[in-house]
């Protein structure tokens, strides 16, 4: 019998069932990531910036040349349309990568500051932990991981437990690519055994998408080494209609900033207010939403599956 404490369970939003299933790294495979990866970093970083970005570019278009395949289990594991899911790495994703792959021999080279033997060079920090989201898994993680490999650092991706998948591909892509083995790695996680990454001090930075609850619990751990910390969280974000605009333009706008990508997005309209003068008040023109952990259809799939 399995024992599911040390499981992590995708549930699809699309018909409530398992998705996917995977082990969470225990305390012996995250030591041996650790030390893995510090030891690959010290090579990567003697590797030429040019070399660097031809292998993510190469990541790139092996993540592009299966974007329809990678799209449909993007929407079986966290619920998104579809017509949707493969244009974020088609578009978004790749789009980024690859402009960041060309500005890296520019943006990595020593700045000289006077004649003579006086610069300044930009050295890799080490190794990277990357906590990306589901909601736009590819979008975000690839806002940290490309750079840090680029800049030198070797990279262990923790993957929101609704897309563990994203972060396979990852390493799928990087090994056709030719990245040196270790450079980039993944690690399934629980809360616990991540704070326990973040404290080790093998971890330089940081890099983490998701809640403000979540970022808080990032900060908190890596206070207590002083470590740096990228952190991208989600918010309120509310809309003014002011009394002269155009209401019907105003409502299918804020509609849509609402429910676009099904409403799974760090940027979308929470509520919108109108000022009415006869009132004098202010109205609430759209609902507020539960907290974005997961999709909603999941979290009820997850609490049938409990019981």
């Amino acid at each position: 019998m399995k024992n599911t404490a040390s499981l992590q369970r995708t549930i699809s939003p699309v018909d409530g069932s398992i998705y996917v299933e995977r082990p969470l790294a225990s305390d012996r495979e995250i030591e041996a990531a650790l030390a893995k990866a510090l030891a690959a970093q010290a090579k990567w970083k003697q590797v030429a910036a040019a070399e660097r970005a031809a292998i993510c570019r190469r990541m790139v278009e092996w993540c592009v040349a299966r974007a329809d395949m990678l799209g449909e289990e993007l929407t079986r594991q966290m619920g998104r349309p579809i017509a949707y899911t493969p244009n974020e790495i088609r578009r978004g994703f790749q789009e980024r990568a690859l402009y960041m792959a060309g500005i890296a021999e520019e943006a990595l080279a020593d700045i000289s500051i006077t004649p003579g033997s006086r610069f300044i060079r930009r050295e890799p920090l080490g190794v990277v932990l990357v906590l990306a989201p589901w909601n736009y898994p590819w979008l975000t993680s690839v806002n940290a991981i490309v750079p840090a490999l680029l800049a030198g650092n070797g990279v262990i991706l923790k993957m929101a437990q609704q897309t563990p998948l994203v972060a396979e591909r990852y390493a799928e892509a990087f090994k056709a690519a030719g990245l040196p083995d270790g450079a980039f790695q993944f690690l399934h996680l629980s809360h616990d055994a991540t704070a326990k990454v973040i404290a080790d001090g093998r971890v330089a930075f940081v890099a983490f998408t998701g809640s403000v609850e979540g970022g808080h619990a990032v900060q908190r751990a890596a206070a207590q080494r002083f470590i740096a910390t990228g952190l991208e969280l989600g918010g309120k974000d509310p809309a003014y209609v002011r009394a002269d605009a155009d209401l019907p333009s105003a409502i299918e706008n804020l509609v849509d900033g609402s429910y676009f990508n099904s409403g799974q997005s760090c940027r979308s309209t929470d509520w919108a207010i109108r000022w009415m003068h006869r009132l004098r008040s202010v109205r609430s023109c759209a609902p507020r939403r539960p907290k974005r952990s997961a999709p909603r259809s999941a979290r009820r799939s997850a609490k049938a599956a409990r019981r």
